[in-house]
């Protein structure tokens, strides 16, 4: 057998794991109908073959474009859009038909992405400076008066209608490509860091800095700075960049927890998220546990987490409202979606989940390694790394191991721009993979 599935071919393989994903999408839903109906419906099983359709056209689209990439990451991808959209599901139809939709955008402009790129997608390089602004102007538009709105203390999305969308998502891949133009080359000159070759990169960087810092998206600031140090590692080798940058990260922090009452405020919440005595309530303007105000979102998500166990209570079966009706866990099906996971899969799923990120986060990087340019590389990299510093950023707020940020879980969270954002940047994987195992 083993010998069997080592003959397959990558995208015969890509086929196999798709319906490995499509039966596990059908599980999860029906548990999910089973919770709430006590009976199996066929719309569970609609449900899996609506999932595993859309993914076998993305397998196709991959077999005529990218036929030597990596066999791998779009199975794992889906499998995370699939527990997902099942678990928004499961705290709200609505939503997740919404999501299902934004899945299927998702995966039609990853297969635009891969047709439109196919036959060389370095010549994205030449249009590095593009990417560079285009980077900034997205991370300025919600600041642009009538367009952007204010949600949870930052200002980060962006009203054109009736539709919405968070520009940051596509603003960080749009950054990842012009950092790894830029620093291909430049980087000889950037490792003798010499003021005129590394000045246009500071410029990029601090713009997108400030205007991060202005709106208030700690999260994507924290991101962004992470990326950029990771990339600059990676292109030069000099590990004096990375020590410069931390420091600087630290001196920064400790300003703007001094000088920003929002950084404040979440620093506070991080290192005691209860108190025993009464403290002022920006909410009510009165007195108040922090418990019962400020920290209100993290604490109920921390006992969500240890209501799980090690077995979890079940697909369905947790709990996330109150006896009237009401949310326990405020955007539970955004911010908080790896708590209600943690709950009802616990210990063992929730460790499941954070696995598959890291196996898509080691293929990511030997994509990367594989890659025998420098541009490539720095791509693969970039993307790579800025997807599991992702990762890292919400699960460790959501765990109280970091202050808590307003930022998405890639594929899970309920979300249209992260998800769309998610599925290029797959694209972007397997167009480097494809060429690497192509010319090997």
């Amino acid at each position: 057998m083993g010998a069997r599935a080592l003959s397959l071919s990558y995208r015969n393989r890509e086929l196999v794991y798709l319906a490995v994903v499509g039966v596990l999408t059908g599980i999860g839903f029906a548990s999910v109908y089973i919770a709430r109906q006590s009976e199996v419906s066929w719309g569970s099983l609609g449900y899996a073959i609506f999932f595993f359709a859309l993914y076998v056209a993305a397998h196709l689209v991959a077999r005529y474009t990218v036929p030597q990439a990596d066999p791998y990451l779009l199975p794992m991808a889906g499998l995370l859009a699939a527990v997902g959209v099942t678990e928004i599901y499961r705290l709200g139809a609505s939503d997740a038909f919404k999501q299902g939709l934004w899945i299927v955008i998702g995966v039609a402009l990853f297969a635009l992405a891969l047709l439109r790129l196919r036959r060389d997608y370095r010549v994205l390089e030449q249009l590095k400076y593009v990417f560079g602004v285009s980077a900034i102007v997205l991370l300025f538009l919600p600041r642009v008066p009538g367009l952007g709105t204010t949600v949870n203390g930052a200002r980060l999305w962006v009203h054109v209608g009736s539709f919405q969308f968070q520009p940051g998502e596509f603003s960080k891949i749009f950054l990842i490509v012009f950092l790894a133009g830029y620093l291909r080359e430049k980087r000889e000159a950037l490792a003798q860091a010499r003021p005129k070759d590394v000045g246009p990169l500071l410029v990029i960087w601090g713009a997108c800095m400030l205007v991060l810092a202005s709106s208030n998206d700690l999260g994507s600031g924290l991101l962004y700075f992470g990326i950029f140090l990771a990339m600059l590692y990676v292109a030069t080798g000099r590990l004096s960049f990375v020590v410069v940058g931390m420091v600087l990260f630290v001196v920064g922090g400790g300003v703007a927890y001094e000088k920003i009452s929002h950084v404040h405020e979440r620093v506070t919440i991080w290192l005691h998220p209860w108190t025993t005595d009464k403290v002022f309530c920006p909410q009510t303007g009165g007195p108040a546990l922090r418990q019962d105000c400020q920290s209100y979102q993290l604490v109920k998500s921390l006992y969500s987490i240890a209501n799980g166990g090690f077995g979890g209570a079940g697909l369905g079966k947790g709990t996330f409202t109150t006896t009237d009706g009401r949310q326990l866990i405020p955007f539970v099906n955004s911010d908080f979606i790896y708590s209600a996971l943690a709950q009802e899969l616990g210990l063992v799923g929730a460790a499941a989940l954070l696995l598959v990120f890291m196996l898509f986060v080691a293929r990511g990087m030997k994509v990367a390694l594989q890659a025998d340019d420098g541009f490539s590389k720095l791509l693969a990299a970039g993307l790579t790394f800025g997807f599991a510093l992702q990762t890292f950023i919400i699960v460790g707020g959501v765990l109280r191991i970091i202050p808590l940020t307003g930022i998405t879980l890639p594929f899970v969270s309920y979300g249209g721009s992260s998800v769309v954002a998610n599925f290029l940047l797959l694209a972007g994987l397997l167009l480097v993979s494809n060429r690497a195992n192509s010319s090997s």
